[in-house]
């Protein structure tokens, strides 16, 4: 699969990609990212991004141009997703789709806003974390490339593990984890999952999921 994030901060995404999952899956030739810097596709010396918007009022709009001049450049195939807080929210049945897609191309705003032309022309879909503001699109783009390369078949060593993740299983939370010591300050792991019945064990961590889903995320099951 090949990820291409567009960005005026190509340095913020080096050190996250160059570790755990992300890094592994690029070493075992499961993945490649190409870092974009849209500064490149300026044509003045100070290399300007933005500019005040039409119509007035406060902070400043990235321009349209360095936009469809580097997608003219990579002339990418598959999802072409801007980072917006107008967007809908990511899901983890949109972590799936982008991971079979083959090409992902991640569009990261900063300031104020993007120019619509870049919405309404190049993006194929706009997308948000959730209902709140960051500074740019690079957080949002690190999360989903986080999401979708996990996915990759061979990115994690035990399939099961993220079989088991929340979202992954109809929709549901997860259940509680534990792990050794089995009492650690008088908090004790609960028996039926030291019983070695693995049909208890099965059943409980079902059950605990949808009791999760319905105490925390009522939508989900509704959805």
């Amino acid at each position: 699969m090949k990820i291409n994030i567009v960005s005026i901060f190509p340095p913020f995404f080096e050190g996250p990609l160059g570790l755990s999952i992300p890094a592994r899956a690029a070493e075992a030739g499961l993945v490649e990212y190409n870092l974009v810097d849209l500064r490149d596709h300026t044509h003045d010396r100070h290399r300007t991004v933005d500019d005040l918007p039409y119509g007035g009022g406060a902070g400043m709009v990235m321009k349209p141009e360095p936009f469809f001049e580097a997608l003219d450049e990579l002339a990418p195939k598959g999802p072409i997703v801007l980072l917006s807080a107008r967007g809908r929210r990511f899901t983890h049945g949109d972590a799936v789709r982008f991971s079979v897609a083959g090409e992902l191309t991640l569009l990261c705003g900063h300031y104020k806003d993007v120019d619509q032309r870049v919405a309404d022309e190049l993006a194929t879909e706009e997308i948000s974390l959730g209902d709140f503001v960051l500074s740019g699109g690079e957080i949002g783009a690190l999360a989903i490339t986080d999401a979708v390369v996990r996915l990759l078949p061979g990115a994690i060593g035990d399939h099961d593990a993220a079989a088991t993740d929340s979202f992954y299983d109809a929709g549901r939370l997860s259940a509680p984890s534990y792990t050794r010591p089995a009492e650690y300050r008088g908090h004790v792991v609960p028996d039926v999952l030291r019983s070695g019945d693995h049909a208890r064990i099965v059943a409980w961590r079902a059950e605990e999921a949808d009791r999760l889903t319905r105490e925390r995320r009522p939508e989900l099951l509704e959805e």
